[in-house]
């Protein structure tokens, strides 16, 4: 009987530490959960671990995955033929830029004064013909020596700089003392590399003679790269530029507006003395767009600042190729401006419409 009442009580001891543990870790527990970073963690642990499509694909069989691995490398073989495709639709657009250019010529020669279109060449029904002849009207009406007027006007003056103004773009790279000499530039032009070359397009812009620089042309050459990476083929999507390079300024004496002077005072440790040096500062311009950052060949990474800065050349030198040089009068009346405006609201209001219905 005795050894029964001992079992008994040992039995007795041992659940009762039991509960006594549970009851711990219960409030040990409680303790943990009302504890918000605990609660985060645990939380990210749980979205991790949630069903993503790569973990989803790896609980299927092997043979599954193997054929998916198939599908895999028949995608890159297409990303190399699209590659391809981008290379002859360069070799296109260097075809039709030959076609496009006898009209550029002669856009030159009425921009610059060099030729006056004849009346079926100026000849525009515009969409407010009625609202220009009422104009037109009001005006003959008021005596001006109009002779006189058009003996002083050659050519449209300022067209390009007043597309560097209208253009946000491009009036944020401009500063007060580049708008003399961007007054000087008679043309922009865009040059495609030759079959065979690897694949890049030149920005020419052609000034006039001026008091700043001697170089009547100043080039930007972009190069691009049209094909898949080695280390990552899905993500291609088209040609891309890879690298820039500019051209040398033969500026004029003192009229170097990309850097500027300043003056500063040292204090000799020794004697005590202070001296007074200038020294040239880099100086913010347009005109340092023909002195982009240089890609680095060695494979080392640019700093942030220089990817941002280098990433908004690209761009620019896009710009100008695709919608500046080819539509260039409309950037000068503001209408290709004003489309661009209503193309992105368009854009804006449908991506709430599609979030209404969603």
């Amino acid at each position: 009987m005795a050894d029964n009442s001992k079992t008994e009580d040992t039995a007795s001891d041992s659940l009762e530490a039991a509960k006594n543990a549970s009851n711990k870790k219960e409030k040990l527990a409680d303790q943990v959960m009302q504890n918000p970073q605990v609660l985060a963690a645990l939380q990210e642990r749980l979205d991790n671990t949630s069903l993503t499509p790569s973990s989803y694909i790896e609980t299927f069989p092997k043979a599954v995955i193997r054929r998916i691995d198939a599908l895999k490398k028949l995608q890159v073989k297409c990303a190399h033929i699209e590659a391809k495709f981008y290379e002859e639709v360069h070799d296109l657009e260097r075809k039709y830029a030959a076609l496009y250019q006898p009209l550029f010529d002669k856009r030159r020669e009425f921009i610059n004064g060099e030729a006056e279109p004849t009346d079926a060449e100026s000849e525009w029904h515009s969409e407010n013909e009625e609202e220009e002849k009422l104009a037109g009207d009001l005006k003959n009406a008021v005596v001006i020596d109009e002779k006189a007027e058009e003996t002083n006007v050659k050519g449209i003056p300022d067209f390009w700089f007043t597309i560097f103004r209208n253009v946000d773009m491009l009036s944020e790279l401009v500063q007060e003392y580049d708008e003399p000499i961007l007054k000087h530039l008679q043309d922009i032009k865009v040059k495609f590399s030759e079959p065979g070359q690897p694949m890049s397009f030149s920005l020419e812009f052609h000034f006039g003679p001026n008091d700043y620089f001697s170089n009547s042309v100043l080039t930007k050459t972009y190069k691009m790269k049209s094909e898949p990476d080695k280390t990552d083929p899905f993500s291609f999507e088209g040609p891309e530029i890879v690298d820039c390079e500019g051209c040398t300024i033969d500026w004029k004496k003192g009229k170097n507006v990309t850097v500027k002077t300043i003056k500063k005072k040292q204090k000799h440790k020794g004697r005590g003395t202070v001296r007074t040096i200038t020294k040239q500062v880099p100086n913010d311009s347009f005109f340092n767009f023909f002195s982009p950052i240089k890609v680095s060949g060695d494979g080392e990474s640019l700093d942030e600042d220089s990817e941002f800065t280098l990433a908004a050349d690209f761009e620019i030198g896009h710009f100008f190729r695709e919608r500046i040089v080819p539509r260039a009068v409309l950037y000068f009346t503001g209408e290709a401006i004003e489309d661009d405006d209503n193309f992105e609201e368009d854009e804006e209001g449908e991506e709430e419409f599609i979030s209404i219905l969603s």
